[in-house]
């Protein structure tokens, strides 16, 4: 225990080690400026530590939050000071690391020092500071009370925030105009927190899994350690740590949230445990309703801007990275987890300047090109970055009208195909843009062709174009089995360097459909390389496409909701041609919401996201001095070269494996309790979950479509033919990819005899046992001597016996009396045991 000091000694520490904060006495005199917003740092060089609980003090002068790791052993602190101007924000960081007997010595002390001010005041639980913001006078600071997983990623769990508290900094909170600041809260009140905002204190969510592994944002020492594109609070963190200079720990307090959708679900193949995760980012530049962004604006933004990635990974060991090997060096380093696959895709409104102008209740405003620019330079800053972020190639998918009887979308696929072409002429060879516009709707009507059949094909060409991202090699057994149709042996880990950019005017119904198909094509390529398939191809109607199905019908449903107020009105099943019963009626009802939150609540929404990522009004446009570029130097020529490289990528890797290890025990916790309910891994969605699934489908492939399978109850011999090694019944053709041969019985066709002693040969051996015809129609015998006995009444007793039985019973229990013949017989078989009892036959 610490010794007690006076409230004057009481000061934070400058340097490195675990001694006590300063909060009673007034902050030093370098730190009382006149700036609106400071951050003040302190000593760097501690470790490493990742808060999940915080704690909040508070009195008449100051805040205290204490930060804890899960098993509440170490601990941070800050302070934000109550006693400042109205405009004024003082936020003081502390370096230094608590245990828990220190922290407690610390806590006593501030107790102590702050008698004067109310002690510290009663403690209150939270799980996350999501940043401050002001309007007219004071400050607010905005908590997350309430949180609930949604996903796990390595040992990394993903929060959903379900309760938000907004928080009065100042103590005595003066408001001159308290009509306007009353109803700049409600606007920023009208972003529901609690919907569709995401987080995770030890996993950058705003970033790719991609790009975790490789520590692609800490190797650029960008400003923060995260995407903040995809950081929805940027604006309000920003507030009171951005001048904090590169190394504080102002990220430790920093919780990013994106805001789109987070879904996970396993995926059981006989006893293999697969997760299948689907995480939207929804950008914050140029953000809001459906008809308020549209288009592109000068610095190259579009609206309805959304990234989505796709990780499909294998739960045999949690963590991201792998043990050692068993009999190898203990010092050895530590591997990256082999078992984690990533594909990500890219949708975005129609890069140049267009609008609709909703002026009268019309419910399809006509669609104007506001601005032409024969040089397209909004659209070039917008492929640059793609460059950027993505990589080359970036492959543009273009699914609006070519013909209509009015002119609508169809004014955009012209002006979109002349900025592709003339964007495409100053891109060195292997580096063009590839670009395919195809009308999705006309060729769903007009049944000319297959919609999902020509989006299959194009999803399988731009991920070989592109590629997906891999942690390691594929298994050993594809090099052992490579034939002609399979693709050559990979040993290496597999990097995305590329993009799919998908759009149709909303970038929500038809794109959701496109994009569904691109990634139960990608399922099928992530599942191959982690040895689950022995094919890329997966089939319709199976259990493990069914969920996928549902995850992007959750998806493209959450999306569409948060730009235009409805859910999808045409789903995957629509361009299937296999419609619900029930979808006539269900397209009519969000249409009709869509047209009345479009008409009617759009512009009160599109005030509150613009005040929460803290948007000011632009000006016409007009009146904007367009930032030029060069025409035919549009892009970087750095921007098209890989990001993404083995060799580069190798020092980044192995940083995070170290990470990812010092974290583990942290969330692995072995000496707590945890009840399997509880736990978010066994309660999470599954196949076996699926409508009408029973434990008998455990042993079922969630690969074969569900319409093939035999509805009937097999007969006995069936079941025993198939046992006997007899011909198997004829199986129906479903379209689905053959099954690979069997590895003895292809040598034997090349030429090799089968080795006795080979795993596959003794195996099928006794999986198939061999039966004599003498053996077989013996048994045939056995079972059919008993096919004639039925249990019916005329197979049982006469009635004269049943009689006679029945009164012997009566009479042995003393009920009837004996007469005739019959009965002293069966009265004397009945006795037998009575009398065997009291051995009148002798000793046994």
């Amino acid at each position: 225990m610490l010794p007690p000091v006076s409230a004057a000694a009481v000061s934070f520490p400058h340097t490195s080690g675990p001694s006590p904060p300063a909060d009673v006495s007034p902050p030093p005199p370098s730190i009382q400026t006149t700036k609106t917003v400071r951050s003040v740092p302190r000593a760097s060089g501690s470790p490493n530590l990742a808060c999940n609980k915080f704690i909040l003090y508070e009195n008449r002068s100051r805040f205290f939050i204490v930060a804890s790791n899960t098993a509440d052993s170490l601990h941070r602190i800050i302070k934000v000071d109550r006693t400042t101007a109205q405009d004024e924000l003082v936020v003081i960081e502390d370096e230094a690391v608590y245990s828990g007997r220190q922290m407690s010595a610390m806590l006593k002390m501030l107790e102590d020092g702050n008698r004067a001010s109310g002690g510290l005041g009663r403690p209150r639980v939270f799980f996350g500071l999501s940043g401050f913001v002001r309007f007219t006078a004071g400050w607010y600071m905005i908590l997350i009370t309430k949180r609930s997983p949604v996903a796990l990623l390595g040992g990394h769990y993903i929060y959903h925030c379900e309760e938000t508290e907004i928080v009065t900094v100042p103590a005595s909170h003066k408001v001159d105009r308290p009509s306007e600041e009353q109803r700049l809260l409600g606007i920023f009140k009208q972003v529901d927190m609690t919907k569709n905002f995401y987080f995770s204190y030890t996993y950058d969510l705003t970033s790719s899994l991609q790009s975790n592994i490789t520590s692609r944002n800490l190797v650029a020492q960008d400003a923060w350690p995260f995407t903040d594109r995809f950081a929805w609070n940027y604006y309000l963190f920003a507030a009171a740590f951005e001048d904090a200079p590169p190394g504080t720990p102002r990220a430790r307090w920093v919780l990013p949230l994106i805001h789109g959708h987070v879904d996970q679900a396993k995926l059981t193949v006989l006893g293999r445990v697969i997760y299948v995760t689907l995480i939207a980012r929804r950008s914050r530049h140029y953000a809001g309703a459906r008809y308020l962004k549209r288009g592109v604006n000068e610095e190259g933004n579009v609206a309805n801007e959304v990234e989505t990635e796709q990780i499909v990974s294998e739960a045999l060991t949690t963590p991201f990275y792998f043990p050692h090997e068993r009999f190898g060096d203990s010092d050895a380093p530590k591997r990256l987890n082999p078992r984690y696959t990533s594909y990500v895709q890219y949708r975005g409104s129609i890069p140049i300047y267009w609008m609709q102008e909703q002026n009268n209740m019309t419910p399809r405003p006509p669609i104007e090109i506001s601005v032409v620019d024969p040089f397209f330079t909004a659209a070039a800053r917008h492929f640059d970055d793609l460059f950027a972020r993505y990589g080359a190639p970036v492959m543009i998918l273009n699914l609006i009208k070519k013909r209509e009887p009015q002119p609508r979308e169809s004014k955009l696929l012209v002006e979109y195909t002349h900025c592709i072409d003339f964007l495409n002429q100053f891109l060195p060879e292997g580096k063009k843009m590839v670009y395919h516009a195809w009308d999705m709707s006309r060729a769903y009507k007009e049944k000319t062709q297959d919609v999902i059949g020509y989006l299959e094909d194009l999803a399988e060409e731009s991920i070989q174009v592109t590629g997906f991202f891999h942690s390691g090699p594929e298994p050993y057994s594809h090099f052992l089995y490579n034939r002609a149709n399979i693709p050559q042996w990979r040993s290496k880990m597999s990097l995305q360097n590329g993009i799919c950019r998908t759009n149709c005017v909303d970038c929500l119904d038809r794109t959701n459909a496109a994009q569904f198909v691109f990634g139960k094509r990608a399922l099928g390529h992530q599942l191959y390389a982690l040895g689950v398939v022995d094919s890329p191809d997966l089939a319709f109607d199976s259990d493990a496409v069914n969920m996928l199905t549902e995850m992007y019908h959750d998806h493209g449903d959450t999306l569409a909701m948060q730009y235009t107020g409805s859910a999808l009105v045409n789903r995957v099943e629509t361009y299937r041609r296999m419609p619900h019963w029930n979808s006539h009626s269900r397209d009519i009802i969000e249409n009709f919401r869509r047209f009345y939150t479009n008409s009617l609540l759009d512009a009160d929404k599109q005030a509150a996201i613009d005040l929460f990522l803290g948007v000011h009004p632009d000006p016409p446009l007009a009146l904007r001095v367009p930032k030029r570029s060069g025409y035919h130097q549009w892009f970087a020529p750095a921007h098209l070269l890989s990001p993404y490289t083995l060799d580069a990528c190798a020092p980044g890797i192995d940083a995070f494996v170290e990470r990812a290890a010092d974290f583990w025990m942290g969330f692995y916790r072995p000496l707590l309790f945890t009840s399997l309910g509880k736990h978010f891994a066994y309660s999470m969605n599954s196949t076996l979950k699926l409508p009408g699934k029973t434990l008998r489908d455990v042993n079922q492939s969630p690969f074969y479509p569900n319409d093939k399978v035999l509805r009937r109850r097999p007969r006995l011999i069936d079941g025993v033919r198939r046992w006997m090694g007899g011909s198997p019944p004829a199986e129906p053709h479903d379209g689905s990819p053959p099954r690979a041969p069997d590895a003895p019985r292809e040598a034997e066709r090349l030429g090799f005899g089968p080795d006795p002693t080979d795993t596959g040969v003794m195996a099928a051996r006794h999986l198939e046992p061999f039966v004599s015809e003498e053996e077989e129609g013996e048994y045939q015998r056995y079972i059919d001597q008993t096919q004639g006995l039925t249990d019916d009444a005329e197979s049982g007793p006469a009635p004269g016996d049943l009689d006679a039985y029945e009164r012997a019973i009566g009479f042995l229990v003393g009920v009837v009396e004996p007469a005739g013949e019959l009965e002293e017989v069966s009265l004397a078989y009945l006795q037998i045991p009575a009398r065997a009892m009291e051995g009148e036959f002798g000793a046994v």
